[in-house]
């Protein structure tokens, strides 16, 4: 079976998830320096491990995804490009709390919340 990738997706679903008002969480640091193509990426929810991997197991590398979106929009030092995970995932709702761990950076701790 193929694996879609950033190339070819023919519903701009992740668009329309991360780019939604309210979305966009970041933290606790930024860092640069560190070998962003083997890092240890936990996410849980409510506790619950749900998603854990390395970087190294996304469909593209980041060296690669930062060439795509740089032919399409100019980046500046700071920018953020969201990647998304590798493996599956799995829907959360309103109450949940999610933990995003990434080795050598930190800890993101959310809530998350119903949109008004």
């Amino acid at each position: 079976m193929s694996r879609p990738t950033i190339f070819a997706i023919r519903d701009p679903q992740w668009w329309r998830a991360k780019g939604a008002d309210t979305f966009g969480p970041c933290g606790p640091t930024i860092v640069s320096g560190i070998n962003y193509d083997d890092l240890l990426l936990t996410v849980r929810v409510n506790g619950e491990v749900r998603q854990q991997q390395r970087t190294r197991d996304l469909i593209h590398n980041v060296a690669a995804m930062v060439s795509f979106v740089s032919r399409h929009v100019t980046l500046e030092p700071g920018d953020l490009i969201f990647t998304g995970t590798p493996g599956a995932t799995r829907p959360i709702k309103p109450g949940d709390v999610v933990e995003v761990e990434i080795e050598g950076i930190g800890v993101l701790k959310n809530p998350v919340v119903a949109s008004p």
